[in-house]
């Protein structure tokens, strides 16, 4: 199913937060057609977040350039640069995640690019914003966990600063930047005329945190406390958090903690009437739930619980995971060709009108279509 088909998207971005939204149009059917620097390409090529390697390139490239043309062009060059401005004629989008006046630099600023081709959605990311103090320091995903403030609400209260474990800033701000290139083309069909999308990863992560950033807005300022035990909320009391069993770990969310007792054989539980105390008390009772639920395994605490329609789960790992009837309808895996091999990978979330929206074409080498699209666009 081609959603976006006829949609031609001029990707120059590197690494993850660029590649997550040209991405995401790929799969609904746009097309994509990276700009590469020559002999280097993406510098996600080479940046590998594990040793797993594929036809010599970095796994996460592959998994997040799949489906995508590989243009090489080096646009300090003159020659190069007019091939570009002459293809950017012809796009629909063009998607950049370079530092604040790189692409001014070049010739290639939205003003510029505007007068090219006034229906270009010119969309960028970037890590601060373009102004201020910080608009110069690089997007690294850590390193925006670090000043975001999020990394506060993970672990527990005594525990170092915690970051997640993935790269939330990128792939956050990839799809506030997708949601924001959709809205344009959609205004472009009734005006005409394209429009300026930003996004900046820093503002992606508060906005990812408005919950608990409006408590502190509403709040007096006070800083988020993670509970000492247990810790799964900042905000939330016990008995939100995850607690090891004989054998496994147990998800609990939000309950009654007298119910909660009841049900677990818990008496000491059953004096938390209040449920003011089950926030103000929550390292206290964490305490008490996390003794009592070392007596059992995690399927058994399931067992008891899941029939009283308590809001419970096993922790799984990717191994236990996969074996679960859960995982396996979802069909989130895919197969990708890349030359002569198969890479599994997974597939676009979304579902349209039922359908699964797969492909089986795998990342471009570097430069890979560049002849073709010369001659195509008669660059």
């Amino acid at each position: 199913m081609k959603l976006l088909e006829d949609i031609l998207v001029l990707d120059f971005s590197q690494f993850l937060s660029g590649p997550s939204a040209s991405l995401r149009l790929a799969d609904m059917g746009a097309r994509v057609i990276k700009i590469e620097r020559p002999v280097t390409g993406d510098i996600c090529r080479g940046l590998y977040v594990s040793d797993a390697v594929v036809d010599g390139e970095s796994t996460i490239f592959h998994a997040i350039n799949r489906n995508k043309e590989s243009y090489q062009a080096d646009i300090k060059n003159a020659d190069d640069l007019k091939e570009i401005k002459n293809l950017i004629k012809k796009a629909d989008v063009m998607i950049h995640n370079f530092r604040p006046g790189v692409m001014e630099r070049v010739g290639l600023s939205y003003d510029a690019v505007k007068a090219l081709n006034p229906q270009l959605v010119y969309a960028c990311i970037n890590g601060y914003g373009d102004e201020g103090g910080w608009k110069d320091k690089p997007g690294q995903d850590l390193l925006l966990q670090a000043v975001s403030g999020i990394t506060f609400l993970s672990g527990n209260k005594e525990d170092n600063p915690t970051p997640m474990g993935v790269a939330v800033a990128d792939i956050l701000a990839g799809t506030h930047l997708v949601q924001g290139i959709l809205t344009a083309l959609f205004n472009r069909f009734t005006t005409g005329e394209g429009a300026l999308i930003e996004v900046s990863m820093l503002g992606s992560l508060l906005d990812f945190q408005f919950e608990v950033l409006t408590c502190f807005y509403n709040d007096g300022h006070e800083l988020p406390q993670r509970s000492a035990v247990n810790n799964g909320h900042a905000y939330i009391g016990a008995p939100y958090g995850i607690y090891k069993t004989t054998e496994g770990y147990l998800a609990l969310a939000m309950g009654d903690i007298p119910h909660l007792g009841r049900l677990l054989g818990c008496d000491v539980l059953l004096s938390y009437i209040n449920a003011s105390d089950w926030f103000d008390k929550r390292d206290e009772i964490k305490l008490i739930l996390k003794d009592h639920l070392s007596l059992k395994s995690a399927l058994e605490w399931l067992a008891i619980l899941e029939p009283a329609d308590i809001w419970c789960a096993e922790v799984l790992d990717y191994d236990m995971l996969m074996k679960q009837d859960g995982y396996k309808v979802l069909e989130m895996e895919q197969e990708v060709s890349i030359g002569n091999k198969f890479l599994k990978t997974t597939r676009c979330p979304i579902r349209v009108d039922g359908q699964i929206l797969k492909s089986g074409k795998g990342a471009p080498s570097l430069g890979e279509h560049t002849t073709a699209i010369r001659k195509e666009f008669d660059l």
